[in-house]
């Protein structure tokens, strides 16, 4: 909680039990054969290291951690370095269709925690989206989820067609008519040139966020679809390095249309983004449990994506600030989250 109101994070990933997830992938890759979800299924799931038990103690060690962090409620999506977008095509839905049955599991358990946001299966050499969009209706009609999660490149080869194409038409309509969200996070990345770098993925989050803000500001997305909302992880995965005036931006007002998380670690890096994004347009994100398990300086016990006091320290933030970044701004874009606040 921050001042009576509910922390809402919206960037968090599934927690269900890597040991059985691992095993799936490896199954659906190893027969490259269509297989069924197991999630739900109670002997298929056992099968798989995915049983109830296993799958609520890793969610309860979910909340324990979102707990510690005064976090109330999450937008929970698919991890994005699992989304393996590089599998063959004709396993793409299946695989899909598996995270996102886990997502629902997970906000099955805790509704008043946990709201969905789904994988899809990209497949960037399909004549448009609207391949994508039979798994975004049965995780709306099934499950309620309120988001979509987007990769700009989900093969990891820098090939999949830019976000200002007409290619993203189909999916852009339908979520500006339902009023979804597109978080906009990187996936994997396959570049050779990264081997030797530890949890190299990490380099395309960066790359593809950043060039998914340098496509979407000047582009013409927003003029088309304007009610669409897009948020970019990690602050947009880059800074600018221009001044605001400066031709090589856009010089558009997109305070409606392109927000940014607040997930970033570092603190100097976050006050950079706060200043140069503007509050307005960030909403509160923090991975956490994630890849910010990294101890802090400041004591024992401190993580990196312990966001709620690091934000609050920032003097230059008013305490209104403070309130729309840790809960109005999130509430805004995702109905639900309003609902649950």
């Amino acid at each position: 909680m921050f001042d009576g109101l509910k922390v809402l994070d919206v960037h968090a990933h599934v927690s269900a039990p890597m040991g059985g997830v691992g095993q799936f992938s490896m199954f659906l890759q190893a027969t490259n054969g269509v297989l069924p979800s197991p999630i739900g299924q109670p002997a298929a799931a056992a099968q798989f290291g995915l049983g109830e038990v296993d799958f609520a103690r890793s969610v309860a060690n979910h909340l324990a951690y979102i707990d510690e962090r005064r976090i109330d409620v999450q937008v929970l999506g698919p991890r994005p370095f699992l989304m393996q977008g590089w599998m063959q095509e004709h396993l793409l839905p299946a695989w899909t269709r598996f995270v996102n049955d886990c997502i629902a599991a997970q906000c099955a358990m805790h509704p008043d925690r946990f709201i969905g946001a789904c994988q899809l299966p990209q497949n960037g050499h399909a004549p448009d989206a609207s391949h994508m969009l039979d798994e975004l209706r049965r995780c709306r009609s099934e499950f309620d989820f309120a988001g979509v999660y987007v990769s700009p490149d989900p093969e990891g080869r820098r090939n999949g067609p830019g976000l200002n194409e007409r290619w993203w038409d189909p999916l852009y309509e339908v979520c500006e008519q339902e009023q979804l969200p597109i978080v906009i996070h990187g996936t994997n990345c396959v570049d050779p040139r990264f081997r030797h770098v530890p949890h190299n993925y990490q380099l395309g989050f960066v790359v593809e966020q950043s060039l998914a803000t340098q496509i979407l500001s000047p582009g013409d997305v927003f003029d088309r679809f304007p009610g669409l909302k897009v948020i970019v992880c990690h602050c947009g995965g880059a800074l600018d390095r221009f001044i605001p005036t400066d031709p090589h931006l856009a010089q558009k007002d997109l305070s409606n249309n392109l927000f940014f998380d607040t997930c970033a670690h570092d603190v100097h890096f976050l006050e950079c983004a706060f200043k140069q994004r503007g509050v307005a347009r960030m909403v509160f994100g923090t991975e956490a449990p994630g890849s910010g398990r990294a101890p802090r300086p400041e004591g024992p016990g401190i993580t990196g994506d312990d966001l709620v006091p690091v934000i609050e320290s920032f003097e230059f933030l008013t305490a209104q600030d403070k309130a729309d970044v840790f809960h109005h701004n999130p509430a805004k874009l995702f109905p639900r989250l309003a609902q649950l606040g």
